[in-house]
């Protein structure tokens, strides 16, 4: 596969504390990426920088070919870069459709803003179908569920049409049918979009999750399959919490 998000050396300091160092980080055009550590690892800052919230002390952030750092925030959208935060974001009195539409609008040329459209757009309609709220286009968005609110928000990013979606911590307070259907949604949108999530829910990583990468005190631990990052005994240690012997019983349970 091709690289399409390449990180390197990135060094991240906030007051004098190291929130990252000498980080190095490839991600290639149509993964499904899960990123964990335990908390102060560096994942979210991570996140930051690539979408340009933080400024890094140095190192390089490459998407497609081009830097990012030193960009703003809209111009890293426009690149082709979406993310979800950990609290929802969504409007309130507007229906699901009228969000998604305003989404889309983000990345259209300003001309084609200001003529009347008749319709849906493709990508409304398409991230409409995708999400599977199309039943519910015309129901105000706070009356969603706390899933169907998440859906709605990965809709649009959707609706935007970008190439790297970073959604952090997407099925955090979610009932166990709703991180299924979750699951499936991003099987479902890596098919044709780059995708990595931050997630601290381990049942769900075991059973979405191909390719992981953790982190800890803002350095990379370890890489691999779920197999390989479970098993290796750092993770077991650091991000688990537990003895070399409960991790195995873990791992075995999980196989």
């Amino acid at each position: 596969m091709t690289e399409l998000l390449r990180v390197r050396g990135l060094n991240v300091v906030f007051s004098g504390f190291r929130a990252i160092t000498e980080l190095d980080f490839t991600v290639s055009g149509g993964e499904l990426r899960f990123l964990i550590g335990p908390n102060g690892a560096g994942k979210t800052t991570l996140i930051d920088v690539i979408t340009g919230l933080t400024r890094p002390a140095s190192g390089s952030v490459r998407f497609a070919g081009t830097e990012l750092l030193g960009r703003r925030e809209h111009q890293i959208v426009r690149l082709g870069i979406g993310r979800t935060f950990q609290t929802s974001v969504v409007f309130e009195q507007l229906t699901v459709l009228e969000n998604l539409d305003l989404a889309a609008t983000f990345r259209r040329p300003l001309g084609t803003l200001l003529r009347r459209r008749r319709g849906i757009a493709d990508q409304v309609a398409e991230a409409l179908e995708t999400t599977g709220l199309a039943e519910l286009a015309d129901r105000p968005a706070g009356v969603l569920s706390h899933g169907q609110r998440q859906w709605l928000e990965i809709g649009m990013l959707l609706a935007q049409r970008p190439s790297l979606l970073l959604l952090d911590e997407p099925v955090a307070g979610m009932s166990r049918d709703e991180r299924a259907r979750t699951g499936e949604l991003l099987r479902q949108v890596a098919k044709e979009h780059t995708v990595i999530v931050v997630e601290h829910d381990m049942d769900f990583l075991r059973r979405f999750a191909s390719t992981v990468t953790v982190l800890h005190e803002g350095r990379l631990l370890c890489e691999g399959t779920v197999a390989q990052v479970q098993a290796d005994p750092r993770v077991q240690e650091v991000y688990l919490g537990r003895t070399r012997k409960e991790s195995a019983e873990l791992v075995k349970e999980a196989s």
